[in-house]
């Protein structure tokens, strides 16, 4: 059955009166609970698209990079910016009504292991509710922004942190944590709106026998892992991103990480699938008893992780209308699942895929190629399609019910995997990995509407960069998706052609979203480029650390508000250099390996930096001076801005890492 009309000419008038997607609000991190991204708003349609123009733009100073959705309740855009600071702002003005600032550069630990990101908040009578990146959760006023409750969901001494958007509903408020690239132990945990108090937690890797024992879920999952994992890593499948919460059953399916360490042999030589790394796991949402799973990467090995948005839709199945699931995670497959039961019901290749041939209808298990797992090959090593940062990553894709259509933000990108590094070459989670270029579309990204009936591609726009922001579409027959290249596009939704185009002054990453104030729809979208340093320089799209302003920007009919002009895009590095400075090339493998243990996971391997979340230090005028570096480093100069201080590192070690820097500075040069 070919899927062409409107949900209500498939399931009927009663189930097309709950309708998918938003109205006037959008309340949810995904629009409404069906997460779809989906507005039901069509005053802007492919005919009125052309007169969209700017209705306001508010600036956010000090911002980096900015991921997050804003919810949009009762006239108020509620959204968080990079180091989880929360804004409330006049959704028909612009006007900014308050912020709060929960100070997360006082926690270092944890502001040294993770990118400054925030992917959003959750609403929910009255409050807001947003996750730190130290890992708190806070319950906030909505109409001051004052603090009604703080909630520690992680211990301050581990390396688990927040960075995503709470899901709230009923009377509790849910948060993951992220940290499995670190070994940690992966959980979702849900939390009392009124008070705080914790009211269960369900973790996604087994423990001891002790911690498992009376649990039927970690008990299952345990017979599945090395007896003896759990003593020397917590394993990862951490909740960081996407989740759905199913009103009609009571369910909440989250999506969870990848292992941790990715060298499956470390933790559990005996070959098991691992349970429950890289999978939709469907808990009963007042209890956080499981219901079922389903796994898109038993065993898993190379940094694959099922937390991208997870879409509630009914489709067309065997020609009857069938709730499912819908998700593309980062191992390039598009699936289908039954909501209800977790049964695999299909999976097509949504981009370039090496690792597997296809999927098994009748098991559901990857068919895996040859050579592809690299702790099973004689030379320790393979080469794969997709790289860990996926074919598709976090930024949300988007389902239209009108359509039948995902539009879905993809990259191709290959990856070399080895057990048995070159010298110099650092080695994390027991592998090194480098990223593959074999063809032309290698380290680009394209928006892809995907129909999941047919499993089959409509239509693709090329990207020319890699790393683009998430998708909205709307009733208006409508695709809008922010890029690299810092331009946010209106797409006709049946055919791809592009309609209507803005230039932000400045690479998009955060997914657009749409909401009606006094009978007038608008669109809005934070423009913040960054958020990864993955490669050497596969993320620059030529916009530099501090050159341009981010910015939540607004569209309406007939908008005549104008941006203030900004730095323009550059795509070459500006390095500076001190000519009476005599590099020392004898340390310089020692300060190439005390800057990637500290510095590359914000500046970049090899200082090769992606512009943001943090300065390329070979364009720095602080990286001249030692003692300028030391009292930025060491004393922790700048933490309130987001660089955090390393008073553990040494003049001595500092000094080599400056040797290193001026060293890569000076091979830049012109």
């Amino acid at each position: 059955m070919r899927w062409i009309g409107g949900l209500a000419a498939l399931v009927g008038a009663a189930a097309a009166a709950a309708l998918p997607g938003t109205g006037a609000d959008w309340p949810g991190h995904g629009g409404g609970t069906d997460e779809s991204n989906y507005s039901r708003l069509a005053q802007i349609d492919r005919a009125s698209v052309p007169r969209l123009g700017l209705a306001w733009s508010l600036d956010l100073p000090g911002e980096v990079t900015l991921e997050a959705t804003p919810l949009a309740v009762n006239g108020v855009l509620y959204f968080t910016g990079s180091l989880s600071k929360v804004y409330a702002v006049d959704a028909r003005t612009g006007r900014l009504l308050w912020t709060h600032d929960p100070e997360v550069w006082r926690h270092p630990a944890k502001v040294r292991i993770v990118f400054a990101v925030n992917r959003g908040v959750a609403y929910a009578n009255g409050t807001v509710f947003s996750g730190t990146l130290d890992g708190r959760l806070l319950a906030l006023d909505a109409r001051s922004g004052k603090l009604k409750w703080t909630v520690a969901t992680v211990s301050p001494d581990d390396l688990r942190t927040v960075t995503g958007a709470p899901r709230a509903f009923g009377n509790l408020v849910v948060i993951g944590n992220g940290g499995a690239d670190y070994g940690q132990r992966g959980a979702v945990t849900a939390y009392d709106q009124r008070t705080g108090r914790q009211v269960w937690r369900f973790f996604t890797v087994p423990g001891s026998p002790d911690q498992n024992r009376g649990d039927p879920a970690m008990e299952r999952a345990a017979r599945t892992w090395g007896p003896d994992f759990w003593k020397t890593t917590g394993g990862g499948g951490t909740v960081w991103n996407g989740m759905a919460y199913d009103p009609a059953r009571g369910a909440l399916t989250i999506g969870t990480g990848n292992s941790g360490p990715w060298d499956p042999e470390l933790r559990d030589p005996q070959g098991g699938d691992d349970l429950y790394l890289a999978s939709l796991v469907t808990l009963d949402a007042r209890t956080g008893r499981y219901r079922w799973h389903y796994q898109v990467n038993p065993r898993e090995a190379w940094d694959f992780k099922a937390t991208a948005n997870i879409v509630a839709a009914t489709i067309p199945v065997d020609g009857k209308p069938r709730d499912v699931l819908l998700q593309a995670p980062t191992n390039g497959f598009f699936y289908v699942i039954d909501r209800a039961t977790g049964k695999f019901l299909s999976a097509g290749r949504i981009g370039k895929v090496t690792w597997a041939s296809h999927i098994d209808p009748h098991t559901g298990r990857p068919v895996e190629m040859p050579g592809i797992r690299y702790e099973s090959t004689g030379s320790g090593e393979a080469t794969i399609w997709p790289s860990p940062e996926g074919a598709h990553n976090w930024q949300d894709m988007a389902w239209s019910p009108q359509t039948g259509l995902a539009y879905v933000p993809v990259m191709q990108l290959g990856a070399k995997w080895t057990r048995h590094p070159a010298p110099g070459a650092i080695r994390f989670n027991g592998t090194a990995q480098s990223a593959v270029f074999a063809d032309d579309r290698d380290g680009k990204g394209e928006l892809v509407a995907w129909d999941p009936v047919t499993q089959t591609a409509r239509w693709k726009v090329p990207h020319r960069f890699f790393w683009n922001g998430g998708v909205l579409a709307t009733a208006g027959g409508l695709v809008f998706q922010g890029a690299a290249d810092g331009f946010l596009t209106a797409y006709d939704a049946r055919d791809g052609k592009p309609l209507w185009r803005f230039d932000a002054g400045l690479g998009i990453v955060a997914a657009p979203i749409s909401y009606s104030v006094g009978g007038v729809q608008y669109v809005s979208v934070l423009v913040g480029y960054g958020g990864n340093t993955y490669g050497e320089g596969i993320l620059f799209a030529g916009w530099h650390f501090g050159a341009q302003p981010r910015r939540l920007l607004t569209f309406r009919l007939g908008g005549r508000a104008t941006l203030p002009p900004g730095a323009p895009q550059d795509l070459h590095v500006r390095p500076l250099d001190d000519p009476a400075y005599v590099v020392d090339a004898g340390k310089l493998e020692a300060g190439r390996t005390l800057y990637t243990w500290n510095c590359a996971l914000c500046h970049g391997i090899n200082l090769v930096s992606a512009g943001a979340p943090a300065p390329d230090l070979r364009e720095s005028a602080t990286a001249l001076s030692p003692d300028a570096l030391w009292s930025v480093v060491h004393d922790g100069a700048l933490e309130r801005q987001g660089m955090p201080r390393f008073e553990k590192l040494t003049r001595d070690e500092l000094a080599l890492i400056h040797n290193y820097v001026r060293h890569r500075a000076r091979e830049a040069l012109p």
